[in-house]
């Protein structure tokens, strides 16, 4: 299987640079996985709203340029479906069975996700009703898909 995270913006933060580089590393074990980050807008002082649909809208369509046709693509979103490990490993594990070898995990910046990225998603998925930093969304996203991958398997997820 190929997982893909397309996400908004880069790390500068060494502490999560080297989280995401542990989980990379783990994960090459299961799949193959890419990291896609595409820029961010800066988002000025007190944004109208229409300011924040257009951020929303140039960095969505820098995601869309790589969403691949074949993929099966999933948003992160505050009002996507939450699930537990337990449940995601066996989502991901029958999404395999159907034949979606190609999963794209789409992040967006700090204003969400534009609404032809989640038009074009599959489903949408949320690990809780709390906010987090996108870029600590990464290593959240990418332990979660470890710990998947590792229940999937039947080994030991929770050290």
């Amino acid at each position: 299987m190929k997982i893909t995270l397309v996400t908004v913006g880069k790390i500068k933060e060494k502490y999560l640079e080297a989280a995401i580089a542990e989980y990379s590393k783990r994960l090459g074990r299961y799949c193959r996985l890419e990291i896609v980050q595409v820029a961010d807008e800066k988002t000025p002082d007190k944004a109208s709203e229409l300011q924040e649909a257009q951020i929303r809208d140039k960095e969505g369509e820098r995601i869309l340029a790589h969403i691949k046709e074949d993929a099966y693509v999933i948003a992160l979103a505050i009002d996507g479906k939450q699930r537990s490990s337990e449940e995601m490993a066996a989502w991901m594990e029958d999404l395999g069975v159907r034949g979606e070898s190609h999963l794209q995990f789409i992040i967006g910046g700090s204003l969400g996700l534009s609404q032809a990225v989640l038009n074009r998603a599959d489903t949408k998925i949320s690990f809780s009703r709390l906010t987090f930093p996108h870029q600590l969304m990464r290593v959240i996203l990418l332990e979660q898909i470890y710990r998947s991958f590792r229940i999937i398997k039947g080994e030991p997820y929770h050290k």
